[in-house]
């Protein structure tokens, strides 16, 4: 895939971990652990293709500087910056709930899970907002 393709494909990566991501959360609130299982899973593996295509990208393209500039300028910079911060934070979190889910240790699962859960869902929606600030507003 060509680079101009690939925020567009980060930006559906992204909303589409966001909505398994929901999925999961509505679905183990209702019991559902197999439904709550398969999305959680799907969420992991879109945000990993994510994490890959996002590389990728940048390494074939380099950074873009945010073409705005005053008040929109400053609320992207506060939107970049705080989903920057979270999805360093959210890669070892994401990975402990997952690791303690597949390992059947689910109390400390659910533990962990209450945190991740909102900044994994803050950064795939922010990631949506950041894709379209830079490459469509």
């Amino acid at each position: 895939m060509s680079a101009p393709l690939l925020p567009t494909l980060n930006a559906g990566l992204n909303a589409a971990a966001a909505v398994a991501i929901v999925t999961g959360v509505l679905a183990i609130r209702r019991r559902r652990v197999g439904v709550h299982r398969a999305a959680m899973l799907t969420a992991f593996g879109v945000s990993t293709a994510f994490l890959v295509s996002y590389v990728v990208y940048h390494y074939q393209a380099g950074s873009r500087p945010f073409p705005g500039g005053g008040w929109l300028r400053t609320a992207y910079l506060t939107i970049l910056l705080t989903h920057t911060v979270l999805a360093v934070v959210i890669v070892p979190l994401v990975l402990t709930t997952l690791y303690r889910a597949l390992t059947c240790q689910f109390a400390r699962h659910v533990r962990i899970a209450r945190w991740t859960f909102p900044f994994w869902l803050y950064v795939s929606v922010t990631g949506v907002v950041v894709d379209w600030m830079l490459y469509r507003g």
